[in-house]
């Protein structure tokens, strides 16, 4: 198993909460994590319909059956056990009784703020990042291939094909899962849909041009972002929105949680093509973000991330505050720096908003900083600078 830096703030929270909730796209090692680390936990799974059905017909024999400590995977297929689980622990005052997982993050969320506020802490178990892979001895030369391979778990540790492992990833799960959520009656326009939207990551979303292209109406387009959102298939990355006296814009960016699922929406076939293929900064850019979405997440800490686009044509890719520094990072898929790569930072630094730190993200090997103050790194770094750890 790879070791998962999410760990150290588990054990932290189990010694301050009754409950832990780990949430998490489909496959994330959310599992895992949880009866790796906890051994000595009780294991419950709601997958299975006849402890699902248990659950859902004697609430109170099945958390007395399950006993404490432990493990409840997937409590979003019987959610109303959450009211059960704060009646326990209203009784005692003992921490780290309850271990509970799930992959429906709107649902459970809602759930929790009804029965579980102040009883519990929230962990997001993202896929596998590039620091985690490299700890674990596995590295790979050039983007392109972190692309292509994605970031499952269960694609690295059962060295599976990815193309295959994200055609299966996305028909037993992603429309599995979003069935559930919404009234599906055409699973090919869906599809359709998500395709669209993946050759969009990275750009802000017009709604009524990306209903134009499905075929579908721009409210249902809102409602269906929303589901993969619940889902984890994507994340919205909001706009900086401080009043800085400019004229900002206001729609988000979309990304992809994991690079593997969308890199098979896009057709890819090898990493080669990645290579050619005309939305291979988008690519590139969105392995970076999640990368810098993973670095915070895992580490318990909330992912103040944002990018600056206002209509003075100043903007860079992400801008976030660390330590009360504001950080921008301009990412480019190049090999080779270029002048020109600075522009957007130097230019929102100069006139706009002044940084304390300023890193370009690039494919190339070379660290070097500049007399502007930039910083150049290398994309497998994107932890480091995001932590501040470099």
């Amino acid at each position: 198993m790879i070791e998962r830096i999410l760990r150290d703030e588990l054990e932290t929270l189990l010694a301050e909460y009754p409950i832990i909730t780990i949430l998490g796209p489909r496959q994330s090692g959310k599992t895992t994590l949880a009866r790796h680390y906890l051994a000595d936990f009780n294991y419950r799974n709601l997958e299975l319909p006849d402890v699902r059905e248990f659950a859902e017909e004697d609430p109170k024999g099945f958390l007395s059956d399950a006993g404490e400590p432990v493990i409840i995977d997937e409590i979003q297929r019987v959610p109303k056990l959450l009211s059960y689980l704060q009646s326990l622990v209203d009784e005692g005052k003992s921490n780290g009784r309850f271990v509970i997982t799930g992959s429906h993050q709107l649902q459970l969320r809602e759930a929790i703020s009804q029965s579980l506020a102040g009883r519990t802490a929230i962990l997001n178990l993202l896929p596998l990042s590039i620091e985690e892979l490299r700890s674990a001895g596995v590295e790979y030369e050039h983007f392109s291939d972190y692309l292509w391979t994605g970031f499952l778990p269960r694609v690295h540790d059962q060295n599976q094909r990815p193309g295959l492992a994200y055609a299966n990833y996305y028909q037993t799960y992603v429309e599995r899962d979003v069935r559930q959520l919404i009234n599906l009656r055409d699973a090919t326009l869906f599809e359709k849909f998500l395709r669209l939207l993946a050759g969009r990551t990275g750009q802000l979303i017009n709604m009524e041009s990306l209903g134009n292209d499905t075929g579908i109406d721009a409210k249902t387009i809102k409602h269906w972002l929303s589901v993969l959102e619940a889902s984890f298939i994507i994340f919205k990355l909001p706009p900086f929105f401080e009043n800085v006296g400019k004229r900002l814009v206001k729609t988000p960016k979309y990304y992809f949680w994991e690079p593997g699922l969308l890199t098979f929406l896009l057709s890819i076939k090898d990493p080669t093509q990645i290579i050619r293929d005309p939305l291979v900064g988008a690519l590139f850019e969105n392995l970076v973000v999640v990368e810098a979405m993973k670095a915070m997440t895992h580490r318990g800490m909330r992912p103040n991330l944002y990018f600056y686009r206002d209509n003075h044509q100043h903007e860079i890719d992400l801008l976030f505050k660390r330590d009360n520094k504001q950080v921008g990072i301009e990412i480019k898929s190049a090999a080779t720096l270029q002048p020109s790569f600075f522009k957007s930072l130097n230019k929102l630094d100069e006139k706009v908003l002044p940084l304390d730190e300023k890193h370009l993200v690039y494919s190339g090997n070379e660290t070097r900083g500049y007399s502007s103050g930039v910083t150049a790194v290398n994309f497998k770094s994107t932890s480091e600078v995001v932590t501040g750890r470099n």
